[in-house]
């Protein structure tokens, strides 16, 4: 492949967002997009300088010339949409949550298996800079054996039955939405499984949880204390607490930096490296990686991750009865 040619289904802000950072990418071009609308997908097109945009999905599915599609529909779409890249022969990277359930993204992985083409869940967290420096201080011992992990996500947002936050159709809610970032994160970090899963969350008028709380327990003495919400200001900070010490990281799920620190509170080192463009840039890079080397998965987000990642949803969700229409 001379560049990668990629096209975005989906006009909404992360659309846009990852759109700048193919844009700012050498060897990939951003060759085509499409919406349920021609006026936005003209518009988007106009935008982003992308020379071909379609009114209709399936255009851009059946389009010869795309190598790999990027899913920004809203959650309830993914697993319709990216069923109809896979079934094109497109690679695809489809944003979080991969799907609705475990259920569903068992249904993908194995669809992507069948048509061999390559299949990533669009976790960019797990793709920063910051956050591969951070596996490897605890990698190498930097705070000792990991104790516990604590990390929230969560903003205000007033109530409207409408919108893809509190709406149940559109697989509203904290934990899919926000709630993923925390275990995600977790579980990147330990390279397991919990033993036990814990929560507790408060289901609104929305009929969706508006803020959680979530205890990971390892059979290794480990805790994680995990929080997310679309109702209340939580913070976006991460703590790794070690038998030796501590690291730190602000706004963890798109963080250009990390500290460390000894139990004593001294500072013992420090990572910065401001992002090249917006910090998606560098899971689109994975992708045009493992593109050019024939790879059908990403070993830095393997499929296996990411149905983990959706078993353990399944199981909080389950304990709190919500369940989405349809499902």
């Amino acid at each position: 492949m001379e560049k990668i040619r990629w096209g975005i289904l989906g006009t909404g802000s992360i659309a846009a967002t990852f759109a700048k950072a193919l844009n700012s990418l050498d060897d990939c071009i951003l060759a085509a997009v499409a919406s349920r609308s021609d006026v936005r997908a003209q518009e988007f097109a106009n935008r982003f300088n992308i020379n071909k945009y379609y009114g209709d999905y399936n255009k851009l599915a059946e389009d010869p010339d795309i190598d790999v599609i990027y899913i920004a529909v809203p959650h309830t779409g993914h697993k319709e949409t990216t069923e109809m890249c896979i079934k094109n022969g497109k690679a695809v990277l489809c944003e979080k949550p991969f799907t609705i359930n475990s259920r569903d993204t068992e249904k993908l992985i194995s669809l992507a298996k069948e048509y061999n083409v390559f299949l990533m869940e669009a976790m960019w967290t797990k793709f920063l800079p910051a956050s591969i420096k951070v596996k490897k201080w605890i990698k190498e011992g930097r705070i000792g054996k990991v104790r516990h992990i604590k990390a929230s996500f969560g903003f205000y947002s007033e109530y409207d039955p409408d919108s893809r936050l509190y709406n149940p159709s559109l697989g509203g809610g904290a934990l899919l939405d926000l709630g993923i970032y925390p275990i995600t994160y977790t579980t990147f970090f330990l390279d397991s499984m919990p033993d036990k899963v814990i929560s507790s969350a408060i289901i609104g008028e929305s009929k969706v949880d508006e803020q959680n709380v979530i205890i990971l327990q390892y059979g290794n003495g480990v805790l994680a204390d995990l929080s997310s919400g679309i109702s209340a200001e939580l913070g976006y900070d991460a703590v790794i607490a070690g038998e030796k010490g501590v690291i730190k990281v602000n706004k963890f799920w798109m963080a250009d930096s990390a500290i460390l620190y000894d139990n004593k509170h001294n500072i013992i080192d420090e990572f910065n490296e401001p992002f090249k463009t917006n910090g998606y840039e560098y899971e689109a890079k994975e992708v045009n990686r493992c593109l050019r080397e024939g790879l059908l998965e990403s070993p830095q987000n393997p499929l296996k991750d990411t149905l983990d990642i959706m078993k353990i949803m399944d199981r909080i969700r389950s304990s709190w009865g919500l369940v989405y229409p349809g499902e």
